[in-house]
């Protein structure tokens, strides 16, 4: 018989045995459909995070979840030493979907933009002709590409970098959506690439200028060097578009002839391209780039496993089939409207910014104070999941599936919490 936990229980194990690397709201989530998660006692909430957007699909998705389930009674890992007979028909689809070349698969986001550095550092090496070790990559302030040691070595969030030095050289820092401080950074020597986030989401979604990418783009080309687009958290319908890179369109499978589409040499992708059912993450790039790697230099015995490649193509196959970037640009443009509206009703909050489906409230007080987490306890309490970001953020980001009728329903319950809430 199985045991049943009281929430309070949960968390006290979690506390006693389990490292404290997280701070999580006080909330234990024991079951998820859609758009809706339950806690260990039965009580139901909006996600109004989809697990930083790996859940654009929603939870549990009957598509994504019968893929996996079927793949793993057949064949679940092999390693790379075989070949298997699910990852070149996804090797095929992936590259054909978001059109390049070759894929690199891997498991976390983490693991693929660290894929996507050694690729930049060894194109640098063995095709730009930098001289071996003195390769350079500008990375952005504020930036968040994970919390390996290769990457916390160029973040400036102190939290994650105290005491995990000595650092990882080979970066140039440089402030986000500033494309002057890019081009004077491309004039240093053997610079080999440039990695962005189209738009800065842990940083409290910090959106940068219509025609910052394309900008940069335009420049690393002149320059010769890679800009490799980190889409973890913003591709996979997220924004409004497939990619964050594509723009203004929102058709639901990539496309050349978008008109406002900004293509990066190097392509990283991650969480939503499962849906939240198993660990998959991608690095894309032309045979010009991908060929440099050659066997034995880089790998992961899980990476391109059957499960994954069976999850990723139903985890793609749900965006396209049901729209989903129409429906994060449609639902985020009302959702905006709708937070304005309420913004001008109170001082508790300065403003609301974001793209799609992927936004974020400024609370009217210090990245100090508590009153984004207070306000986030409150917003639980009646019914909504969000988390606070730099201290006074609050991003809200729930998963794609979302219909106009729940959202409003979410608003409804924004806007009662923060009209009542007081510091």
């Amino acid at each position: 018989m199985v045991e049943n936990l009281s929430s309070e229980h949960l968390i006290q194990l979690e506390d006693k045995h389990g490292a404290h690397n997280y701070h999580p709201l006080p909330v234990v989530l024991a079951k998820g459909e859609g758009v809706y998660v339950w806690d260990a006692e039965g009580k139901k909430y909006f996600d109004f995070l989809s697990a930083y957007s790996a859940v654009n699909q929603g939870h549990c998705h009957p598509r994504i979840v019968s893929a996996m389930t079927e793949q793993a009674q057949t064949l679940t890992l092999t390693s790379r030493a075989f070949y298997n007979d699910a990852l070149g028909p996804y090797e095929k689809y992936i590259t054909e979907y978001f059109d390049f070349d070759k894929v690199l698969p891997m498991n976390t986001g983490a693991e693929a933009v660290e894929t996507a550095i050694k690729l930049c550092r060894k194109w640098a090496y063995e095709k730009k002709g930098i001289a071996e070790n003195e390769a350079k990559i500008i990375v952005c302030e504020n930036n968040f590409h994970g919390r390996t040691t290769t990457i916390v070595s160029f973040s400036n969030d102190e939290t994650a970098r105290k005491n995990f030095g000595p650092f990882t050289p080979g970066f140039i820092r440089i402030p986000y959506d500033d494309v002057e401080a890019l081009e004077k950074a491309l004039e240093e020597e053997n610079v080999a690439g440039f990695l962005a986030e189209p738009i800065q989401g842990e940083a409290g979604v910090f959106t940068p200028s219509e025609d910052y990418i394309s900008k940069c783009q335009a420049l690393c080309k002149a320059k010769n060097v890679l800009f490799i687009a980190d889409e973890v958290q913003t591709g996979i319908a997220r924004t409004g578009s497939l990619l964050a890179v594509c723009g203004n369109c929102s058709c639901e499978k990539h496309c050349e002839q978008q008109p406002t589409y900004t293509r990066p040499d190097v392509l990283i992708l991650g969480k939503a391209l499962s849906g939240g059912a198993y660990p998959v993450s991608a690095v894309l790039a032309d045979n010009e780039i991908m060929e440099v790697i050659k066997p034995g230099q880089h790998g992961s015995t899980f990476g391109g496993n059957p499960v994954a490649a069976k999850v990723a193509i139903a985890a793609l196959d749900v965006v396209k089939d049901e729209k989903l970037s129409l429906n994060a640009r449609k639902l985020g443009e009302l959702f905006r409207n709708e937070m304005n509206r309420i913004i001008e009703k109170t001082d508790l909050v300065v403003s609301v910014r974001g793209k799609g489906m992927l936004n974020a409230i400024i609370v009217n007080d210090s990245p100090d104070s508590e009153t984004a987490w207070n306000l986030c306890v409150a917003l639980k309490d009646n019914g909504l999941l969000a988390k606070p970001t730099h201290g006074n953020i609050i991003r809200f980001a729930p998963p794609l599936v979302m219909t106009e009728e729940q959202l409003l329903e979410c608003v409804s319950i924004i806007e009662k919490t923060i009209l009542a809430f007081k510091k």
